[in-house]
């Protein structure tokens, strides 16, 4: 779809499903959506959980007893089984806020829902990504791999060494997950549609307070002045660090560490301790390649060429 499409409101059609060891893109063909539901959409460790808490306190709190990853499921994770998830989704009785790591093409689109996609540079997702997959416990490798109804093969522990995991991941597009340049392209592609709103997780990290407004007037929600100073506090990364439990996807059970290890730094550059200036030149012309200038500059920036 090109950004005049959108414009005119030609919403995305579904032509594909997404299966592997994570994902039921399925799911979607059976949900039933609401008119106020909320969809947060990312590739992975891009500030999903981040985000999540943020539209979940707006919504629920403030509250410091939210557990955001309770009421918030990723809907396309396989586990539990979709018969489960659906009837659990179908239960809530707030305003849904439903997560998603699917490209659009893998997800139905609906008028009816809001979009928030948050992106992230890629060198930072793969640092990000290597914590979260060294870490996984035993249990996360069983859960994913041998509950059936996993199609292709499975997910195993990623190498000792960073730098061969990033040029793993890099180097066959987002292996061993899904592709990366795909999920931000498709997204980046449907930017202009009315019930579509991008954040970058280098905007958050710089100015969370107006990322925080922004997404409230995106979505209807105008907390009391009363409530934006918790809603803050509960919003910081601080925060959610020391009350890791709370965030983390039952409790932080399928990491070492625990749910403090899952709400990891929340920083960005770590990778330039690491890549050489040709490798890191590598990753920013493809990027290029991939995405288009334009869209390449805002996934490394979060500012657009034209502002």
């Amino acid at each position: 779809m090109t950004a005049n499409a959108a414009k005119q409101n030609h919403y995305p059609v579904k032509t594909r499903e997404l299966m592997n060891h994570h994902m039921d893109s399925t799911i979607w063909n059976d949900l039933t959506f609401r008119s106020d539901d909320v969809i947060i959409a990312t590739y992975a460790k891009s500030g999903t959980t981040w985000v999540q808490q943020i539209v979940g306190q707006m919504i629920l709190g403030p509250d410091p007893r939210i557990q955001v990853a309770k009421i918030s499921p990723w809907l396309d994770l396989r586990v539990p089984p979709k018969d489960v998830k659906l009837a659990e989704v179908e239960a809530q009785e707030h305003r849904r806020l439903l997560k998603t790591h699917l490209p659009v093409d893998a997800l139905v689109f609906s008028p009816l829902a809001k979009y928030l996609y948050i992106a992230r540079d890629g060198r930072d997702v793969a640092w990000s990504l290597y914590n979260h997959h060294a870490n996984a416990n035993d249990t996360w490798y069983e859960v994913l791999n041998e509950t059936p109804g996993r199609v292709g093969p499975p997910i195993d522990r990623p190498p000792n060494d960073i730098k061969q995991y990033w040029r793993c991941w890099s180097e066959n597009d987002g292996f061993p997950l899904w592709s990366y340049w795909e999920n931000i392209r498709s997204w980046w592609e449907i930017r202009d549609l009315p019930n579509v709103k991008l954040v970058h997780f280098e905007n958050l990290k710089n100015d969370m307070q107006g990322e925080m407004e922004a997404i409230a007037d995106f979505l209807g929600i105008e907390p009391s002045a009363e409530d934006w100073d918790q809603t803050n506090l509960y919003c910081s990364f601080d925060w959610m660090k020391a009350h890791a439990e709370q965030c983390a996807p039952l409790g932080g059970v399928f990491w070492d560490g625990g749910a403090s290890t899952f709400i990891n730094k929340g920083t960005n550059g770590r990778w330039k301790e690491s890549l050489s200036e040709m490798e890191s030149k590598t990753y920013e012309e493809r990027a290029v390649r991939e995405l288009g200038e334009s869209a390449a500059y805002w996934l490394k920036s979060g500012k657009y060429i034209d502002a």
